[in-house]
C-alpha cells in the first residue's frame, strides 16, 4: 500500500514539475501536446517524454521504457487539430527484468524511507516552440 502511494504521489510530482518554460504558453498547439503525453496511461516515473513544436510539425523526444508508448505518444499527437506531421525520434530504454529491478530498487532507496529529505527526481524535459 505505501509503495503504491509513493509511486503514485511521485508520478504526480513528476508530472507537475514538468517545466514548460521554452515553450510559448500562449501556443495552443504546445499546450495540448503537453497535456496528451502526461496523460498517457503508462506514462511513469522512469520515461523522459519530450517534445519540440516548429509550425504544423511535432518533434518527439526522449526515453521511454515500453515501446508501445513510444508509439502511443506519436498516435495521440498525430491527432491533434494543428499537427501536419510528427517525427518521433523516442528511445526505448532496455527491456530486461534486471534493468527494471535496477530501477525500482534506485526509486524506493530515494524515496521509501521516512526520514528522506529527497525530493521527486525533476526529469529532464525541454518543450520548445520555435
Amino acid at each position: 500500500m505505501l509503495k503504491g502511494k509513493l509511486l503514485l504521489g511521485a508520478v504526480v510530482t513528476l508530472m507537475m514539475a514538468m517545466t514548460t518554460a521554452a515553450v510559448d504558453p500562449t501556443s495552443p498547439l504546445a499546450r495540448e501536446v503537453r497535456r496528451e503525453l502526461v496523460m498517457l496511461p503508462y506514462y511513469s516515473v522512469f520515461d523522459n517524454l519530450e517534445f519540440q513544436v516548429d509550425g504544423g510539425k511535432v518533434v518527439l523526444m526522449g526515453q521511454v521504457t515500453r515501446p508501445t508508448l513510444k508509439e502511443d505518444a506519436a498516435r495521440v499527437v498525430k491527432r491533434l487539430e494543428g499537427v501536419d506531421e510528427v517525427e518521433n525520434k523516442v528511445e526505448i530504454l532496455p527491456l530486461s527484468p534486471m534493468d527494471d529491478q535496477i530501477r525500482m530498487a534506485t526509486f524506493r532507496a530515494i524515496y521509501a524511507t521516512p526520514d528522506s529529505t529527497a525530493t521527486p527526481i525533476r526529469r529532464s524535459r525541454r518543450f520548445i516552440s520555435s
